[in-house]
C-alpha cells in the first residue's frame, strides 16, 4: 500500500480493512506511512469502519472483529467492503450471460453490481428476491415513461426482507420452487471447504436452498474475504456449485483446494478458469 495519497476515502478504508484482515492488526502510524496520510485522516478512517462493525479500535490501532455465526451486516455497511473488487467480480460474471438468458439473481452487494453490468444485455428474464437488484432493473427499464426496447423482465419474489434486502421465507420460497433458470449468481456470506455456502440467516438459507435446486448452473460471486467465513445456516456444499467468479486476492492454495470441488474457477482480471 504505496503512493495512495489521492486514494478516494471508500478506497482507503476498503485497503485498511484488508489490512488489518491480512495481517490481524494493524498501527496507525503504520498506516499513515503507507497510505500517506495524516494521523487524523487515518483515525477518521478507523473511526468510519468501527462505525460499520467491520473492525475494533484499540490503543494505537484496529484488529479485526470476531463475528458470531448469527451476525447479519446491512446492506449500506457490506456495500463499503471491497468496492474494487465487487466491481471486478460482476464484469467477469456479465461475461458469462448471453441475451436472452433466463437468470437469478440472489440477495447481496456483489449481485447489486453484476446487476448494472447487466442492464446493456437485451431480452434477459430476471428473477430475483433482492429488493436492490429489482430497483436496478426497474430504473434503467425505463426511458421517458417508456419500456426500454430489450430491457430486462424482472421477476420479484416476495417475501421478508432481511437486512440485507434480500426477500426471504414461504412466501419467496413457493415462487423459486415454481421456476426453472439457466444461470443462478449467487452471493455467499461465507465459503468454507467444510461448510460450503453458508448465511447468518436461517430463513435466507432454506431460500437459497430453493434458488440452488430450480438452477441449471450456480455461479458463486464472492470475493476472497468471504473464504473460511462460516454462518450459522450451510445451504450448499461446494460440489453443488458449478462456478465461483471471484477476485484475485485467493491464494494459490486456497485456489487448488477450491478446485478440487467447484469445476469451474474464474478469477477476474485473470485469464484463468
Amino acid at each position: 500500500m504505496t503512493d495512495n495519497q489521492n486514494l478516494l476515502a471508500e478506497q482507503r478504508r476498503a485497503l485498511i480493512l484488508d489490512e488489518v484482515r491480512r495481517r490481524g492488526g494493524v498501527r496507525v502510524n503504520e498506516l499513515t506511512r503507507r497510505l500517506s496520510v495524516s494521523d487524523m485522516t487515518i483515525r477518521r478512517d478507523l473511526d468510519a469502519l468501527a462505525r460499520q462493525g467491520v473492525l475494533a479500535k484499540v490503543h494505537g490501532g484496529a484488529v479485526p472483529v470476531v463475528e458470531a455465526s448469527t451476525h447479519e451486516p446491512g446492506f449500506e455497511a457490506k456495500s463499503v467492503l471491497e468496492p474494487s473488487a465487487k466491481d471486478e467480480i460482476a464484469r467477469a460474471a456479465a461475461a458469462l450471460v448471453t441475451p436472452g438468458t433466463a437468470l437469478a439473481l440472489s440477495g447481496g452487494t456483489t449481485t447489486y453490481a453484476l446487476a448494472r453490468h447487466l442492464l446493456d444485455v437485451p431480452d434477459l428474464t430476471v428473477v430475483t428476491n433482492s429488493v436492490r437488484v429489482a430497483d436496478v432493473f426497474h430504473e434503467a427499464g425505463r426511458t421517458g415513461g417508456e419500456a426500454r426496447r430489450g430491457a430486462a423482465t424482472v421477476v420479484l419474489t416476495g417475501g421478508v426482507r432481511t437486512p440485507s434486502d434480500a426477500l426471504v421465507g414461504p412466501v419467496a420460497d413457493r415462487a423459486i420452487r415454481s421456476l426453472h433458470f439457466d444461470l443462478l449468481f449467487l452471493g455467499v456470506h461465507g465459503v468454507s471447504a467444510e461448510a460450503g455456502l453458508s448465511t447468518p440467516n436461517l430463513a435466507e438459507a432454506e431460500t437459497n436452498t430453493c434458488l440452488v435446486r430450480s438452477a441449471r448452473r450456480v455461479v458463486v460471486v464472492a470475493d476472497h474475504t468471504k473464504w473460511g467465513t462460516v454462518g450459522l445456516s450451510s445451504f450448499a456444499s461446494l460440489d453443488e456449485v458449478d462456478t465461483w467468479v471471484t477476485d484475485g486476492g485467493l491464494s494459490e492454495g486456497v485456489r487448488a483446494e477450491v478446485s478440487e470441488h467447484v469445476p469451474g474457477l474464474v478469477v477476474a482480471g485473470e485469464e484463468r478458469a
